[in-house]
């Protein structure tokens, strides 16, 4: 009995074969795809997608246990994982209606409670005491005003809702000098790559789909135990009936 294990295997790294020679032979056709992605997604994003700016303003995290008035304490590695876990507190804080409410009205902005929280993330920095809060923006001048405001209006918030606590602000927010997105390499990059998966999968699928037998080539190695007895020539083609009348002369 043959071993049909190997003939599986066999007719896989056959089509396999014929899936790279069809990609291969179309592969101008996926090139001006890919073109084709990344020029309309480098349109669009020019055009049509509004870009982003940041601003950020880094503050300290105190823990009070640490300093008092001017005296010289010994700093323990359980103060600072004390001043570290106050980070998370503070950035809840900061993300409260009431917080933000205030920073509303003290910038004089023209957002909704949902609409600032949005724009806001706060975080940790490199695992320190220290966190940042940044602001993502389509105005730069109002992202920088925001993060300065809350800045101004966070640590007084943070004193009079947590006993003992101290921020400091290590570096006030600047006007961004450049977007911060959209990339336009980035997208229209990504947007090449579509169009050329895209591409390569309708030439696959046609190929996987074709069942026509286009030469006795593929009957000889495909089905090897068969014989062949004849093959009948394609009389409509004009270059195959030439060819097949002067091989017979």
């Amino acid at each position: 009995m043959p071993d049909t294990t190997d003939q599986f295997e066999d007719e896989f790294e056959i089509d396999l074969l014929k899936l790279i020679k069809a990609l291969w032979h179309k592969a101008w056709l996926i090139v001006l795809f890919a073109l084709l992605g990344g020029g309309l997604v480098f349109i669009y994003t020019y055009f049509y997608v509004e870009p982003l700016y940041k601003s950020s303003a880094q503050m300290y995290v105190n823990n009070s246990s640490l300093s008092l008035d001017s005296a010289a304490l010994s700093i323990t590695s359980g103060d600072i994982s004390a001043s570290k876990s106050l980070v998370q507190t503070y950035i809840v804080i900061l993300k409260s209606r009431q917080v933000l409410e205030e920073i509303i009205r003290k910038a004089q902005l023209d957002l909704t409670y949902e609409e600032l929280s949005a724009m806001i993330s706060a975080g940790s920095v490199s695992s320190t005491e220290v966190f940042e809060i940044v602001v993502t923006d389509t105005d730069p001048y109002r992202a920088e005003k925001i993060a300065n405001t809350i800045a101004g209006v966070l640590p007084e918030k943070i004193s009079s809702i947590v006993e003992g606590s101290s921020v400091r602000i290590v570096d006030y927010a600047v006007i961004p000098a450049a977007k911060s997105s959209p990339s336009l390499i980035k997208n229209s990059l990504i947007g090449a790559l579509v169009g050329a998966l895209i591409c390569a999968g309708v030439i696959i699928v046609l190929v996987l789909k074709d069942t026509i037998i286009r030469d006795y080539d593929y009957l000889n190695t495909s089905y090897e135990d068969i014989p062949l007895l004849a093959i009948v020539p394609d009389m409509d083609s004009k270059t195959n009936n030439k060819n097949y009348y002067r091989s017979y002369k």
